[in-house]
């Protein structure tokens, strides 16, 4: 038996497009496309953490000033330039090569926050919306490390409302400087920082949210202590106070008044990266796991032989292999989105937020989805170490305290999961995304007699083909009716935007991985690819129990009656799926992880 053969090309998802378009493997990117100078890359990286951070773990969490040094030597490797185009000092890699190293990075504990925080949020503004002078000025500092960055959005009274910030720049009367004062908290690498992207609304108003490049060295700035934090403790995390700080107007970043576009643009692309990153946290808890497992015994018998726990490492290397696809996938659009721009002319500025724009929803969605992936697989890798496990002198303790912060950083996955809802409506809204129409035909097909046709037999992918296409109905359904049904009044019915949000989460990466894994049939056959094959049976099996417990409590959320039980009957309708063996999937998953001693599906 094979998969699909159709090689039609097909146009480039837009964004929000998976939940109504077919998507062909073709056009599918996965991480098994890596090249040679990305796989060496990676090395290099791993190299890094295994020699520079790893030995020093402890060190780093009773100092985190020492990371400045293990930043100035990832900066010595080029690693602080990778995403810094050629013209300002830095590799000016694409998004698919910066990937690659930020997944291997993230298993770097807290040093990968203090990373990402220089080379994405601190450094991207400036890439993003500086001028000419001002990326002249900073970027070729800030790709070797010679100066450091911080990202200042955050105040005591405004976290995910951006707008609700206090901080206030008023021009001078000479004209020459913004005078700033006010105070920013959670501040990733604020101990050691020397330049401070900070938002501040000029002479207060709403509508004059702005960005300003601040320096260290501007009077007026100062710090709080180290915040005493429960994980990620190698990262500097401070306040921030402006006290009557001048400002240079040349300083002033991207528009007045469009603070607000910078600072969502950034937080886009931050989401993307910060599942990509979380992806490594996850293979290294995961091979810990498996190597602690090989090794414990009881009863006379390695812990890994036994059902329970093979169960365990099935189920995290399952959800952390689909994830990755849904990651890589996304990746992909982002930077095809990103060279389509930039062929046609578009201004460094647009081509480089572009993609991330375009795909906010996907953003939104692998946020959730690959911080939720971590905690559960930290979480579980500490059950398998049993007691040993709560022990500070085992890595899971570590592992476990330094992955919490993920599900809060980048906006909460409770903003997030609104927010990709928010963005799919608008979108549809605009006319950029047609979901009335698809919609439409649901409401027919509930009236209609369903459909009892059967897969092909020779798609390996048929049932999960047709499961697909009613898991999206399942979606369709759901938001359907909460617009129809709640109008203006849905935005204050979170509870219902959240559950909906969970059904597209699991589309999203059920498609991914079944495009992952078709792909992988074509290009190396199926007897090499079954592994594979069998885990987005398997995903696909679980995942649409929970697209119907999550509908469930969504349709509940608003309708009542007969309108219930009809929209009842279609979710039922479209989440139903034949009986497979989940339990020995998972165990010949486990099997080969055992085998191989550590995460193997990959790496």
């Amino acid at each position: 038996m094979s998969t699909s053969t159709d090689t039609t090309k097909k146009a480039t998802l837009k964004g929000g497009e998976f939940l109504i378009k077919d998507s062909s493997w073709e056009d599918c990117y996965i991480p098994e496309q890596i090249n040679e100078e990305q796989q060496m890359m990676r090395e290099m990286v791993r190299d890094f953490i295994k020699t520079e951070i790893d030995p020093e773990l402890d060190a780093l969490d009773h100092d985190p000033m020492l990371t400045v040094g293990k930043l100035d030597k990832a900066g010595a490797l080029g690693l602080l330039g990778i995403a810094v185009p050629e013209e300002y000092g830095g590799l000016g890699k694409d998004l698919i090569s910066i990937s690659y190293v930020t997944e291997v990075l993230g298993g770097g504990h807290g040093f990968s926050v203090s990373y990402g925080a220089h080379t994405g949020i601190g450094s991207c503004p400036i890439i993003y919306y500086g001028t000419e002078e001002q990326r002249k000025k900073y970027l070729p500092k800030l790709a070797t490390g010679e100066l450091k960055a911080a990202y200042c959005l955050t105040e005591p009274g405004s976290g995910s409302d951006a707008l609700g910030a206090k901080t206030k720049a008023v021009l001078s009367e000479d004209g020459k400087h913004y005078i700033l004062n006010g105070q920013k908290m959670w501040i990733t690498n604020a101990g050691f920082a020397d330049i401070f992207i900070v938002f501040a609304k000029i002479d207060g108003d709403d509508k004059k949210f702005t960005g300003f490049i601040v320096e260290k060295g501007f009077e007026g700035l100062s710090l709080g202590a180290e915040e005493k934090k429960m994980g990620i403790k190698s990262s500097s995390t401070r306040q921030v106070f402006f006290n009557n700080m001048k400002v240079p107007v040349e300083n002033l970043l991207g528009e007045a008044g469009k603070g607000y576009k910078i600072a969502f643009q950034i937080l886009n692309i931050g989401r993307y990266k910060l599942c990509n990153g979380v992806l490594g946290g996850s293979k290294r808890a995961l091979g810990v796991a498996v190597k602690y497992a090989n090794e414990r015994q009881q009863f006379k018998t390695p812990i890994a032989q036994f059902g329970a726990i093979k169960h365990k490492l099935g189920e995290m290397a399952i959800r952390l292999w689909v994830a990755e696809s849904a990651s890589y996938r996304v990746c992909g659009l982002i930077n095809d989105k990103e060279h389509e721009l930039r062929s046609a002319g578009a201004s460094m500025t647009d081509y480089l937020t572009g993609g991330a724009e375009e795909y906010q929803v996907e953003c939104a969605l692998l946020k959730v989805i690959g911080s939720e992936v971590l905690d559960f697989v930290v979480d579980e890798s500490l059950q398998v170490h049993g007691g040993y496990g709560f022990s500070e002198e085992y890595p899971m303790a570590r592992s476990y305290r330094d992955s919490r912060i993920n599900r809060i950083f980048e906006g909460t996955n409770e903003i997030n999961r609104m927010l990709s809802i928010d963005a799919l409506l608008k979108f549809a809204m605009k006319g950029k995304l047609d979901l009335m129409t698809p919609g439409m035909a649901i409401q027919k097909e509930l009236v209609s007699v369903p459909d009892f046709s059967s897969p092909d037999p020779d798609d390996i992918f048929g049932a999960e083909r047709k499961a697909l296409k009613n898991a999206k109905k399942a979606f369709l359904l759901i938001a359907g009716g909460a617009v129809q049904k709640l109008m203006t009044k849905l935005e204050h019915e979170q509870e219902v935007l959240m559950h909906a949000a969970d059904v597209l989460i699991e589309i999203i990466q059920m498609e991914s991985a079944m495009l992952r894994a078709e792909k992988l049939v074509n290009l190396h056959g199926l007897e090499a690819s079954q592994i594979y094959v069998d885990m987005v049976k398997c995903f696909f099996f679980d995942a649409l129990d929970r697209i119907n417990v999550a509908g469930r409590s969504a349709l509940a959320g608003f309708a009542e009656g007969d309108e219930l039980r009809m929209m009842a009957m279609g979710l039922k309708r479209f989440t139903k799926s034949e009986f497979i063996n989940t339990k020995n999937i998972r165990r010949a998953v486990a099997d080969k992880l055992i085998a191989e001693n550590g995460y193997c599906f990959w790496d």
